[in-house]
């Protein structure tokens, strides 16, 4: 019975074999990255727009709640009235507030000699 010694030409084949395929996989990796960065890209801008339909849906939720309160309650067209325009019924006083100054710096000024 024979035994079978690899030789260093058997490991060398095998070696190249490796490294051939090595290459490939890394040529498919690299032709396919561009198409995997574009996917990224384009995977959070539909995240981004999903976000922005969410607001807009909720902010349409909120106006035509608005719009629905309006045209059915009459105190809330009051309270608009009175919040907004200013308005008020005979015999009211309507008091406006001012917005706050603004928060300037002050100058301080410093005892003479010290």
């Amino acid at each position: 019975m024979r035994m079978y010694v690899p030789t260093i030409w058997d490991r060398l084949t095998r070696l190249v074999l490796l490294l051939i395929f090595a290459a490939a996989v890394l040529l498919v990796v690299i032709s396919y990255l561009p198409l995997i960065r574009q996917n990224k890209a384009m995977r959070e801008e539909l995240l981004r727009i999903e976000e922005e339909i969410q607001k807009a849906e909720d902010m349409n939720r909120q106006k035509k709640a608005a719009i629905e309160s309006l045209r059915n309650d009459p105190e809330a067209v009051e309270r608009l009235a009175r919040e907004r325009l200013g308005l008020a019924k005979p015999g009211e006083v309507v008091v406006h507030f001012e917005p706050p100054a603004t928060n300037s710096p002050v100058p301080v000024e410093l005892p003479a000699g010290k």
